[in-house]
């Protein structure tokens, strides 16, 4: 005869909503609490839980006394009801339009359905402002990536974030031809000049690593949870970067011409940045920063404007690849229109 509790006569749907209830009401609860609450016996009870995860309830587990236990991430049904003005949500509206380049991922997805229950409960006529606003501010994007091929990845990371589950990753490096598997702890996404960026703990090889969204082929999510280390923090971690790729930072000094000085001036490209106006109009802008290849970059998208003063290392690569790059017009030079 079983012990516990009688067994109730009552379908799965009853049953789960009296486990949710149990869950909520308790910090934690482990499979035997729940059966003998259910009078059912514990694969039931794994169905069951399941079922509440499939439903979008944030349920997570922990070992707690030499026991698993289930509970919800937040108590997530005592959230007060949220509410925003006009103007916030004309300025949620307008930050949404500039998401394009998540067209195809289920974080677009995920975004558009909240516009649609904000829409559901405004007037028509707000709802249909909101729409206009959005449609005369679309962003203007040159290279942007197309996600479509990676959104099951996108999504199974978006669920690993939530609950804090180590996945497997199957990753396209640059330059290589079959991709790699990595063991990942996944901390954080970055947004990057158009781009998504994973940043977690590779256990591979055992140090942090930034992986690009768009050469991810496939996302295996494990039930095993991690913790975010205390000192870990995105933006002190990027910050002696001068784009996504950490490396060790060293000063960078570049002269650009008067013609362009007060477009370059205006604008900030690193937080350590110091500018100076020179007596002719140039300008000399100088900041400490990691990411060779990002500033080799940046700096020829200037042309003949920006001169590279240091580091010597810097300036010669960079006059190096302008030589090649005028040695390619020369030798493949189009021949002139009469």
């Amino acid at each position: 005869m079983r012990k516990g509790k009688p067994a109730k006569k009552y379908s799965q749907a009853a049953r789960v909503h009296d486990l949710i209830r149990l869950i909520e009401a308790r910090h934690g609860v482990a499979i035997e609490e729940m059966a003998e609450e259910t009078g059912v016996d514990r694969r039931t009870i794994h169905r069951d839980l399941n079922a509440i995860h499939d439903a979008g309830y944030p349920l997570v587990s922990d070992w707690l006394d030499g026991r698993k236990i289930y509970r919800f991430l937040t108590r997530f049904k005592d959230v007060p009801p949220v509410t925003f003005t006009l103007q916030e949500l004309v300025s949620l509206s307008f930050f949404r339009s500039q998401l394009q380049f998540l067209d195809g991922t289920p974080f677009r997805e995920d975004l558009d359905a909240v516009f649609r229950k904000i829409n559901s409960v405004l007037p028509p006529r707000y709802a249909a402002h909101m729409e206009r606003i959005a449609d005369v501010s679309l962003p203007l994007l040159h290279g942007g990536r197309d996600y479509r091929p990676v959104a099951e990845a996108l999504a199974s990371l978006r669920d690993a974030l939530i609950f804090q589950y180590r996945v497997k990753i199957s990753y396209r490096a640059r330059g290589k031809g079959r991709p790699g598997v990595y063991l990942v702890d996944p901390y954080t996404l970055v947004f990057y000049k158009g781009g998504l960026y994973l940043v977690g703990y590779a256990h591979n090889r055992k140090a942090l690593r930034t992986f690009a969204a768009e050469r991810i082929a496939g996302v295996e999510v494990l039930k095993e949870r991690f913790e975010i280390p205390d000192d870990y923090h995105p933006g002190e971690r990027l910050k002696g970067a001068f784009g996504i790729v950490e490396e060790e930072p060293r000063e960078v000094v570049v002269r650009f011409s008067p013609e362009i000085a007060h477009a370059v001036g205006e604008r900030l490209w690193h937080p350590s940045q110091t500018v100076r106006t020179e007596p002719d109009g140039s300008l000399i802008l100088s900041f400490t920063a990691g990411g060779r290849m990002e500033i080799v970059s940046w700096i020829l998208s200037y042309g003949s404007h920006a001169e590279v003063l240091a580091p010597q290392e810097l300036r010669e690569e960079v006059g190096r690849t302008a030589a090649a790059m005028a040695d390619a017009y020369r030798r493949h030079a189009a021949p002139l229109c009469v």
